[in-house]
């Protein structure tokens, strides 16, 4: 059943974490909304979470009881499945937050229930709504660099520094058991790699514990991706560095492309101009991201959009990260 525009939306939010108030307060901008907090344990929720439009359950069938159309699953990665899938089959369209999981179990089966079901499903890949990053897929898309021999992608950002209101050891970046680490914490790269890069047939990996963090999950990693169209590709991910760095290097055989988040801007050189131009990104905020992927979710709810990125694709991904980390630990 789709959503039908400028009617309230019941919408079960799974894991009230910093992401599912964040997309909260997103939708709530955005269309009237009603909010069924499916929640076992933690703290309270903060005032602007509490009134006449939220209600608090810790029993999910006694939330999936309550008729919600969509679901926001926030939970952390090795509980994910665990909610996902009981949700698909009450027939309930999805949003899943990054990763799609820890492992590859159940997921086959949440793939199966949204195809068979017909059901909306949603990946948390933010970056897809990154306008930068937009610009670069469309130059690609036009052929301004010509034929892409290698894509260089990094992020890293120091773990403590995420959330400072929190202590970092207990967050599920940092345990193995809550299916942390930074290969698929940080799989936002994975997917924006492949979306520009195409599929991947072969993965190879490095990664470990390497710095002082007190966590029991690799903190650095580097990945080699062979690309089916002929392309090399590598992306650094680590949880250590001081300075939040991200973007990306795109070589071409006629030119080369590169997207510095930190700078908001993104360059491009092609061969018969001879010359770097530069493209900046003003007034952008990162949560416009968010918003964007809000706004993109009520509109698949409504008809009127396809996903960029389901939750086959995000198995997909998903594969490409386990691969990764199975050749580190090989």
């Amino acid at each position: 059943m789709k959503h039908n525009q400028g009617d309230s939306l019941k919408i079960l939010v799974a894991g009230f974490g910093s992401i599912g108030k964040r997309h909260v307060r997103n939708l709530r901008s955005l269309t009237p909304i009603e909010v069924i907090a499916y929640r076992v344990g933690g703290e309270p929720l903060p005032p602007e979470f509490q009134g006449d439009w939220i209600t608090e359950t810790s029993d999910l069938d006694e939330a999936l009881a309550l008729g919600p159309t969509a679901a926001l699953v926030c939970s952390p990665p090795s509980h994910l499945l665990s909610v996902a899938l009981p949700i698909a089959r009450s027939g309930c369209h999805l949003f899943i937050e990054k990763p799609l999981s820890h492992t590859l179990e159940g997921v086959a089966e949440l793939v199966s229930l949204v195809k068979e079901k017909n059901l909306v499903s949603l990946m948390g890949y933010n970056l897809r709504y990154q306008p930068g990053l937009q610009l670069v897929k469309s130059f690609l898309d036009e052929g301004r660099i010509g034929r892409v021999v290698s894509l260089r992608v990094q992020v890293g950002q120091y773990l403590p520094d995420w959330h400072p209101w929190e202590d970092y050891r207990k967050g599920y970046s940092a345990r193995r058991d809550l299916g942390g680490g930074v290969i698929t914490d940080l799989i936002h790269e994975i997917d924006y790699v492949r979306w520009l890069g195409g599929s991947v047939r072969r993965v190879a990996c490095f990664a470990d514990h390497v710095s002082r963090l007190e966590i029991n999950t690799e903190d650095v990693a580097e990945i080699l991706l062979d690309f089916e169209g002929g392309a090399i590709g590598s992306v650094h991910v680590d949880y250590v560095q001081r300075v939040l760095t991200r973007g990306c290097q795109i070589i071409g055989d006629e030119g080369t492309i590169i997207w510095d988040d930190s700078a908001s801007e993104v360059r491009l050189f092609e061969a018969k101009d001879s010359e770097w131009q530069t493209f900046r990104q003003e007034g952008f905020e990162r949560n416009d991201m968010y918003v964007a992927e809000m706004k993109h979710f009520l509109n698949c709810l409504e008809g009127r959009d396809t996903p960029v990125v389901d939750v086959e694709e995000g198995a997909e991904v998903l594969r490409i990260a386990l691969a990764a980390r199975e050749d580190a630990q090989a």
